[in-house]
Formats: structure tokens, C-alpha cells, sequence
């Protein structure tokens, strides 16, 4: 297995929109929110596994979800699971780990994927990001995945890609034209009809020189942050250091502080079974139905007149439904939701309103 290629895990976010059984103390990477015998974060790194050497795999995370990492990965190293002490989104979080791996290996090629998508086809997967990995190593350029859209969905980023290939592979890798976050219906029909547009994986493959200068072109203060503790990196002071900047680095994503501003950004067009789990909705569509088409899970669930519905309890729970299409009806750790299927997306804000509350 090729010693340069390193895989880096993002596991810091909280889940909320899959609130109540993703809450900030048990966030759903850590869940094994399918029933399939291995939480997200697991069948990630299981993946990475196939393509990189395990302790080639870092884990970016908050801070509190050290253990959970420690408890869920067998065999990882503390040195493996780089902690922030804020969450800052996920420009400083893929610039630390770059920085760190840079100074491990300067020769070092990096896939980051995001801890809690679901790839039903993991051999594609495996052979779309090795043959990326080849192409890395001949150009200086940033590769993102890019996944061949089978609905007009409006919860996820689009990417455009221009006709133009990457010169030095023999994959079908497309120059990118424009990234659009979470377009309205309409414009991700004509998305659809266009043809030239991919759903944004959020999957990223690049060399740690690249990278790094990438952040020295277009985000130059968080550069040099990070650039500041490369004497740092591996010692026993580099949690110390870690604490200290890290608060001190903008909130930007790497699609706006890097990937929109790049001229050697491509996308591969992509197909292995992919979602990102981001609404209840996209995990329904990978749980089996009722002749009524409602999802049901967990505890004595009877439903009457009623269809179109996700119903999640906890076990020896004992509940009777009757009369309700569309709707999420989630209870666990005594908390309960109850959303209309429509309204999905607000979730996020119904929980911020809670805790607010409390």
C-alpha cells in the first residue's frame, strides 16, 4: 500500500437536523443510525482503510468527542485524532490536518471525506479515489467528487464543469466552472436538464503542498496561523498550540475559502451509491417500508389509516398512530419530534430554539 497516501476524517459537527437521536453529546457519525451493525464514522474509516495505511488516517474532531473516536476506531492512535477546541467549519479543520501531515511527509496525497455519508458501493468508491490519487500525483490540482444527480434535490451544492479534461489523466476529470450551494427548485431542475451539473460530494483529494499553498493564495491569514506552528506539529506542545489559534481562525468553509477562488479546482463525475444523510428524508430512502410506504423503527408501533410517515422509538416503547400522512415522529432519551415530512429542513432551527430555552 502507497505509504504517501493519507486520508483525513471530518467528525466534528453535532447532527441537528437529526435531533433527538443525534444530540451534541452522541452526534450521529458516532450513531449507527441504519441498523447495520457499524456506526457512520466506523464504515468511513473502514473505507479509507482499503485505500490507505490505517495509520494514515486522521480523524478531525471536536475536542469532547476524543474518546468517542478512541472507543468506536480500534486500534488508532491519540496522535491520529486531531482535536479542535471550537468548531470553526471546515477550512481550519482540513488546514490543520494538512499542515500536520505535511510535516510527517512532505510527499504526502490526501483524500478528506466527510465522517457521516453513506457509499453503498464501496469498491467503486475505492477505485474512483485511487485513480484520483494517481492523477494528483502527475498535476498540481484539487480534485473534488462530484455525483451524477438523479433528482432535482435542493439540499445539497451543485457543481458545473466545463468540457475541458485534466491533461496528464486518463480519467474523464472536468475543469469546474461554478459551484452553487442549495439552489431553489427550479434553478436545480434546469440544473438537471443542463447536463453539466454534479451534486458536491464534499470529498476532496490534493497533495499537502498543495494545498497549503492554495491556503498561501486565498485564505493568507489562516496560513500563516498554521504555518507559525510548523516547528510544532508532533510534539507534545502541539495541543497547546491547537488551543491557542484556534479560535482565532475565520469560520469558512473550504468551498468559499478555497475551492471558489482556485483556478486548478476539477470534479470527477462520480457514481457509488452516495448521500450525505443530511434530512431524515435521505436516510428514509435506505430504510425498509410498510405496505403504506411508512417507515418504522424500533418499539410496539401500531399505525392506522396512515402512510408516508418515519416513526422511530426506543425499544419496549408502545405507540398507536392513527390518521397521519407525512409526518417524522422520532423519540429518544425522552425527547420527542413530531415534523411535518415538508418542514424537515427547519429542524436544525426548531432545536437551536430549544436549547435556547433550556
Amino acid at each position: 500500500m502507497n505509504k504517501n497516501k493519507y486520508a483525513v476524517i471530518m467528525a466534528g459537527g453535532i447532527g441537528s437536523r437529526f435531533w433527538p437521536l443525534s444530540k451534541k453529546e452522541m452526534p450521529k457519525q458516532f450513531l449507527d443510525i441504519l441498523g447495520v451493525g457499524e456506526t457512520l464514522i466506523q464504515q468511513t474509516f473502514r473505507r479509507l482503510s482499503i485505500i490507505c495505511p490505517k495509520e494514515n488516517i486522521f480523524i478531525v474532531t471536536n475536542n469532547e468527542y476524543f474518546n468517542l473516536c478512541k472507543d468506536q476506531i480500534n486500534g488508532i492512535s491519540d496522535d491520529q485524532i486531531l482535536c479542535e477546541p471550537v468548531m470553526r467549519n471546515t477550512a481550519p479543520c482540513i488546514a490543520y490536518a494538512a499542515f500536520k501531515i505535511h510535516s510527517i511527509n512532505p510527499e504526502a496525497s490526501m483524500v478528506v471525506a466527510p465522517s457521516d455519508h453513506l457509499i453503498t458501493n464501496d469498491s467503486e468508491y475505492v477505485r474512483v479515489v485511487n485513480e484520483i490519487f494517481d492523477a494528483i500525483s502527475k498535476d498540481d490540482t484539487i480534485v473534488t467528487l462530484g455525483i451524477q444527480p438523479s433528482r432535482p434535490d435542493t439540499g445539497y451544492g451543485y457543481i458545473q464543469y466545463e468540457d475541458t479534461t485534466l491533461i496528464n489523466s486518463n480519467i474523464n476529470i472536468k475543469k469546474v466552472k461554478t459551484f452553487t450551494e442549495k439552489p431553489n427548485r427550479d434553478l436545480a431542475l434546469q440544473f438537471l436538464d443542463s447536463g453539466d451539473f454534479l451534486w458536491n460530494a464534499g470529498i476532496f483529494l490534493f497533495t499537502s503542498r498543495v494545498i497549503i499553498d492554495s491556503y498561501r493564495k486565498n485564505l493568507r491569514d489562516m496560513y500563516d496561523i498554521f504555518k507559525s506552528g510548523e516547528e510544532i506539529y508532533g510534539t507534545v506542545n502541539e495541543k497547546d498550540f491547537i488551543n491557542r489559534i484556534f479560535s482565532s481562525c475565520k469560520n469558512i468553509s473550504i468551498d468559499y475559502g478555497i475551492l471558489e477562488k482556485s483556478d486548478i479546482v476539477y470534479v470527477y463525475p462520480s457514481s457509488f451509491g452516495w448521500s450525505d444523510l443530511g434530512t431524515w428524508g435521505s436516510i428514509d430512502t435506505h430504510l425498509p417500508k410498510d405496505e403504506e410506504n411508512n417507515t418504522i423503527r424500533g418499539g410496539d408501533i401500531q399505525l392506522h389509516n396512515s402512510k408516508d410517515n418515519i416513526v422511530i422509538l426506543e425499544s419496549g416503547r408502545e405507540c398507536i398512530i392513527n390518521g397521519l400522512t407525512g409526518y417524522i415522529v422520532v423519540e429518544s432519551d425522552n425527547s420527542l419530534l413530531i415534523c411535518n415530512k415538508a418542514d424537515e429542513q427547519e429542524i436544525k432551527k426548531f432545536t437551536s430554539k430549544l436549547k435556547s430555552n433550556q
